[in-house]
């Protein structure tokens, strides 16, 4: 079986694989998660539901129209996580595993899909790869999942806690924020230091990106190894690497900052809270909107400012070749390079004395402005099927789904039959989208023959 698919797979873009692979697993998984083996009462789930739960697994977002906890079977959750598992590694990296798993050789095709859909200069390397991948992200699960345990076992016992913690740590490493704990999410554990810790770690381990964790490993050995002082570490670190760590760092800063000041005398959120719970709660909240989705504060309640922070951060995103969605931290970062350099009247883009190539500039603009364009125009034509909710409540719905970050106004819910079709379009393209648009605007230059006459515009 597996034969017959590489060999359909042979003559297919790396962009187009993606896309039908996702779909593929969003529909086998909408069909095992609408058989009634998968629901506590025993009755059939809704397709549409099934369908939009299996796409939110997928695409690790977390909105979902159903609780969770309750009206899904033990079938129905392992489901769910594999779902969760298969989006947070990709299409590309289960492929490549279960060919390794079936001990056969992954051919040239299969490695030039890595090359394409990580977006790698070389092919050298794509295998070993994805086996540090696949090695790397069941480590840090793993790891996560037992000290999850230490809150759970004693609360839940050992059976429950056990299979919580599991579920929690894969859903929080790969940015999903489903969760089995109950109908408030992590609400009840906004107080809690070891929760919020762990889930945080998690979070921003599958949001950086797996290429930062061989850079900082290789970086971490040469300082181990003394053969550089540890306040060159930085210095040594790749471009891509820097951006991401020094993008990621100030957007989850600044993005607490601005919730505990905006916050912080609102008692429908943290008002009540005592001053260090106040700080963590804001910092749970600014890495849960990288992606992740898991709430610790009822996110209605939030002022509209805040929210509209909220939307920008969920917007951003992760980072490259990891587990988050968004348009990603380096975009973000190459387009304020970008406005910072024709400010300052040079004619390149510079970041960390390293020029930026006008592909990469033109990519990122790309895909900012079709993101953008597609967050405006699902935003109007969701307020325009929900009746019952206001702008800034759809709004934040959009983002969250565009952002395959999770959170919302207690919407989801609520949504129309059309409006949980626009949402699970929303999540697919969240997804898919940055991906594909990446691999689609990865081509050879080609060679013109005709160059076109130059002339100038007025702009501004």
């Amino acid at each position: 079986m597996l034969n017959k698919l590489l060999d359909r797979l042979k003559n297919i873009s790396a962009s187009r694989i993606i896309l039908l692979g996702f779909l593929s697993v969003i529909f086998i998984g909408s069909i095992l998660l609408s058989l009634p083996i998968a629901t506590k009462s025993g009755e059939a789930t809704p397709y549409v539901d099934a369908l939009f739960t299996a796409t939110t697994s997928v695409c690790v977002t977390g909105l979902v129209t159903v609780n969770t906890l309750a009206h899904w079977s033990f079938f129905g959750h392992i489901v769910i996580l594999l779902l969760i598992q298969f989006g947070g590694l990709g299409f590309v990296a289960v492929l490549t595993a279960m060919i390794l798993a079936l001990g056969k050789k992954v051919s040239l095709k299969e490695r030039i899909l890595i090359q394409e859909a990580y977006s790698f200069n070389k092919l050298s390397g794509m295998v070993n790869f994805i086996k540090k991948v696949l090695i790397g992200t069941l480590t840090v699960e793993a790891i996560g999942a037992i000290f999850y345990m230490f809150q759970f076992i004693p609360e839940l016992g050992v059976a429950r806690g056990i299979w919580v913690s599991i579920f929690n740590a894969i859903s929080a490493f790969c940015n999903a924020g489903i969760d089995i704990i109950g109908e408030y999410s992590l609400v009840p554990y906004v107080h809690n230091p070891l929760i919020n810790i762990v889930t945080m770690v998690l979070i921003v381990s599958g949001g950086i990106g797996f290429t930062v964790w061989w850079d900082l490993i290789r970086v971490g050995k040469l300082v181990k190894e003394k053969k550089i002082p540890l306040k060159k570490m930085l210095s040594r670190l790749t471009l891509h690497s820097k951006i991401v760590l020094t993008t990621t760092i100030s957007l989850i800063i600044g993005g607490a900052i601005f919730i505990f000041v905006l916050e912080y005398n609102n008692t429908g959120t943290i008002g009540t809270f005592s001053f260090l719970d106040k700080i963590q709660a804001s910092f749970f909240q600014s890495v849960t909107l990288r992606t992740a989705g898991f709430a610790t504060l009822p996110q209605e309640n939030l002022r509209d400012d805040t929210s509209l922070i909220c939307i920008i951060l969920m917007f951003i995103g992760g980072s490259p070749v990891g587990t988050a969605g968004g348009i990603k931290t380096v975009t973000i970062a190459v387009l304020f390079a970008t406005v910072m350099s024709v400010v300052r009247g040079s004619k390149s883009v510079v970041i960390y004395n390293r020029r930026v190539s006008g592909e990469i500039v033109k990519k990122s603009l790309a895909i900012i402005c079709i993101t953008l364009f597609l967050l405006l125009s699902a935003t109007i034509i969701l307020n325009i099927t929900e009746a019952r909710a206001d702008f800034m409540t759809c709004f934040y719905e959009v983002a969250s789904a565009l952002g395959t970050v999770g959170l919302s106004k207690n919407l989801t819910p609520y949504l129309t039959t059309i409006g949980k079709i626009i949402i699970i379009c929303t999540m697919y393209m969240g997804r898919v989208g940055p991906i594909t648009m990446a691999v689609g605007f990865h081509v050879k230059n080609k060679k013109t023959l005709v160059e076109f006459p130059e002339e100038d515009l007025l702009v501004g």
